[in-house]
């Protein structure tokens, strides 16, 4: 008897020891497809910015092209606009020699008139002295008709010379004063012309300023112009180097794409690899655990399948008193709760778990300081009551909540589902849960079914640290 001891001794020995072995290279393997989720994550966030880059590499080819076309085009614009403000330029410096030419000619019609007007000046003078003349003629042809009527028969013809000059007289002074009325309009005339004269003088110096001031704006005009010239052609230029740099990143981008895609495919690939691992392990610490294996894990498996049969047992309670029917027990449709985030959803049976389960659970939770959360799921990962401490109310902070509001919400990862659809008596996982913030610790997750009156409605879930 002591002889076959020794061997089923080493045999249970052996046993734990492969149980023990396979639950660390379970917490290994889910370390390395954590890395591995992380960096398919990171290497496809990583495609996605290079294919982005190509897309703006060929944007930029696009946009680079049009702004080539553009200079071309404002290169010709801007040859054209030199060649009107030249001609412009030209134009005004024509006009101003001309207006030049014109000014010159008024200020010269201004002299002239200025002469003219003494002339007339001179004239009137002239008249004045004549009709002064005409004046003593006439005086002088009376007094000689006084005389000739005093000599009588012999001055008679005296008298006839007085009367002939006396008449020359008159005339001459009519015809003075025609002289002087007639130079006297003319140099009204003259005098109006010569004020026009003077003004359009002094509009022709004005327009010549302003045709200066022009022609300087122009020129300087034209030389922005060419200054604009020069920066579109150097422009140009640059568009063109950007084209030859950009075509060179062409073929790097597609080398780093190809490259990338297939790094990103193998480590997919490593991914779903590991994660047959990880099945694999738990499945070897489950087989172990069935063979008779003890571990650490043992007191864990066994309060979790008890606490699973006390929650069945409440539930077919509550069932068979009428507090739900099977069909709403049942029922896995799910209502959001507003402005919750990360979401949290009610179903028809979360009101009654809310009830029976606390006590249960919260008894589980105590009973190791290992123990992070006690809490059962749906068969769609649906975990309807936590523990107290999981259950605050949320908060406006999405990051805060996910670790601390972790109730009434869907957790139908690999774990979840796998807890809430396993049927054996239970079912030994490991994984990284997510705290929320980018924090995740290092789990065991070990679950038993719970059953409502032979149905199967979802699992227990017990998780604690290593």
């Amino acid at each position: 008897m002591a002889g076959e001891a020794a061997p089923l001794l080493e045999d249970q020995n052996l046993l734990d020891d492969l149980a023990r072995q396979a639950m660390q290279l379970g917490h290994d393997v889910v370390a390395v497809s954590g890395f591995l989720d992380t960096l398919d994550l990171s290497t496809k966030t990583q495609l996605q910015m290079v294919n982005r880059a190509r897309s703006a590499a060929t944007d930029l080819t696009v946009a680079n092209s049009e702004i080539r076309h553009t200079a071309d085009r404002l290169v010709q614009s801007v040859s054209a606009t030199i060649k009107a403000v030249d001609q412009s330029s030209d134009r005004i410096l024509q006009n101003s020699k001309s207006g030049t030419q014109i000014a010159e000619w008024v200020q010269t019609v201004d002299t002239r008139m200025g002469t003219i007007s003494e002339t007339l000046n001179s004239m009137k003078t002239n008249a004045g002295q004549i009709a002064e003349i005409a004046l003593q003629v006439n005086i002088l042809a009376i007094n000689a008709k006084i005389e000739a009527a005093r000599a009588g028969e012999a001055g008679r013809g005296f008298a006839v010379v007085a009367e002939e000059i006396n008449a020359l007289s008159r005339k001459t002074a009519t015809a003075t004063e025609g002289i002087r009325t007639a130079i006297s309009g003319l140099g009204t005339a003259i005098l109006d012309l010569r004020a026009e004269a003077e003004g359009v003088a002094l509009r022709a110096r004005e327009t010549l300023s302003q045709t200066v001031e022009i022609d300087r704006a122009l020129k300087d005009i034209g030389q922005h112009v060419r200054q604009g010239d020069i920066a579109v052609k150097e422009i140009d230029q640059m568009a063109q180097g950007i084209q030859q740099a950009n075509d060179s990143f062409a073929p790097i981008f597609s080398a780093v794409i190809d490259n990338s895609s297939a790094t990103a495919e193998q480590i997919h690939t490593a991914r779903q690899q590991v994660h047959g691992l990880i099945d694999l392990s738990e499945g070897m610490v489950q087989h172990s655990v069935e063979l008779g294996a003890t571990t650490d894990d043992s007191p864990m498996i066994d309060l979790v399948k008890t606490s699973a049969d006390q929650l069945g047992v409440l539930l077919s309670k509550a069932v068979e008193t009428g507090a739900i029917s099977m069909a709403n027990l049942f029922d896995m449709r799910y209502t959001p709760i507003a402005n919750t985030n990360p979401e949290q959803v009610l179903a028809p049976f979360t009101h009654l778990t809310d009830r029976l389960f606390p006590a249960v659970q919260e008894a589980a939770l105590a009973k190791d300081d290992r123990i992070v959360f006690c809490a059962a799921v749906d068969r769609n990962g649906y975990l309807p009551t936590h523990n107290r401490k999981f259950s605050a109310p949320q908060g406006q902070d999405p990051v805060w909540n996910a670790a601390n509001c972790r109730n009434r919400r869907l957790f139908n990862d690999r774990v979840g589902l796998s807890a809430g659809r396993n049927t054996a008596q239970f079912l030994m996982q490991i994984y990284r849960r997510d705290m929320g913030g980018g924090s995740y610790v290092m789990m065991k997750d070990v679950s038993a079914p719970i059953f409502v009156n032979g149905r199967h409605w979802g699992g227990l879930r017990l998780a604690y640290r290593f």
